[in-house]
This record gives C-alpha cells, structure tokens and sequence, in this order.
C-alpha cells in the first residue's frame, strides 16, 4: 500500500505571511501547492467584491475540492493549502480532509503583530494593485474579529512559526 502524502496548511492572521509560508513549503516538501486565492479567482471571477463575497464563495469551493485533495494525498502526493485555518470551523474542514483516511499533517500556525501584519497588507496592496480595496486595514480588523488560534484539544500537529517585527 502506498504511504499518503502530508497535509499542510495554515493558521495567523490576515498578513502575516501565509501565501508566502506555503510557497516555500510546497518547493520544501515537492507538494502540490493549492491557493484559495487562486481558486476563486478562477472559479468565481469578478464575483468577490466585500468580505461577505469571500465568505460565500469560499464556502462553495470547499465541498469541491475535499475529495479532489484526499485522492492526490492518498496517492502519495503531499499537498499544501495555502486556505485559512483561522476558526474552528475552518480547521474542522482541514480535519475532515485528512482524519477519513488517517492522513498526516502539519498546521503552521504563524504568529506576528498586528503591527507587522498592517505593513505587509501595504506592500502587498503596492505589489499586487488588484487587492487595493480587499487588503486594507479595515478589512484586516474585520476579518481579525473571527481569529482563534489553534488549541491541543482540537488535536492538530501544530507547528508554531514566530514572526518578529521588521
């Protein structure tokens, strides 16, 4: 029998550098890199104007790709998510993903500032101009109003990544 691939995925909040932890990691681990960013732009474009838009069609996609990336890990294949784990409910998604057929994971949990957050949305927004009206410091505290961190109980190999002020 083939040994399956590892989930991983992500916990921190809006800014502190998700998108760019997974894309090291997927060249690390020589995973298959999935963006919930990309994924909806491409399946819902034009759709996400507001917050609530997010919330909406990111909830449409999860059922269509929890089988799509239990068959890539069960084939061996590692995969990471670069999709929020910020709430429980959100990690409760990534636990159905992987506890079905005893997959392993690891869940980065990324810590950092809400100062240092603030400074990377900006570079961001300058980065990439499509963002402006999403990556601003009112969505940031919108969005951060839902933000748990991961707990033991919820029973995920959580690996801590401290990200200090620049």
């Amino acid at each position: 029998m083939r040994k399956p691939g590892t989930l991983i995925f992500f916990c921190g909040k809006m800014g502190v550098g998700k998108s760019t932890k997974a894309i090291s990691l997927a060249k690390e681990y020589n995973a298959i890199l999935l963006s919930e960013d990309e994924w909806l732009e491409a399946v819902y474009p034009e759709e996400i104007k507001v917050f609530d838009d997010y919330i909406k069609y990111s909830a449409r996609l999860k059922p269509l790709l929890k089988k799509h990336v239990q068959k890539l890990l069960n084939s061996g294949l590692s995969v990471v998510m670069d999709f929020p784990g910020n709430t429980p409910n959100q990690r409760a998604w990534f636990k159905e993903i992987f506890s079905e057929y005893e997959i392993p994971h690891k869940l980065y949990y990324l810590e950092a500032s809400d100062q240092l957050c603030l400074k990377q949305i900006e570079q961001r927004r300058k980065i990439n101009p499509s963002r402006v009206n999403f990556d601003t410091e009112k969505v940031f505290h919108q969005v951060n109003r839902y933000f748990q961190p991961p707990t033991e109980q919820e029973g995920f190999n959580i690996q801590i990544v401290r990200r200090d002020d620049i």
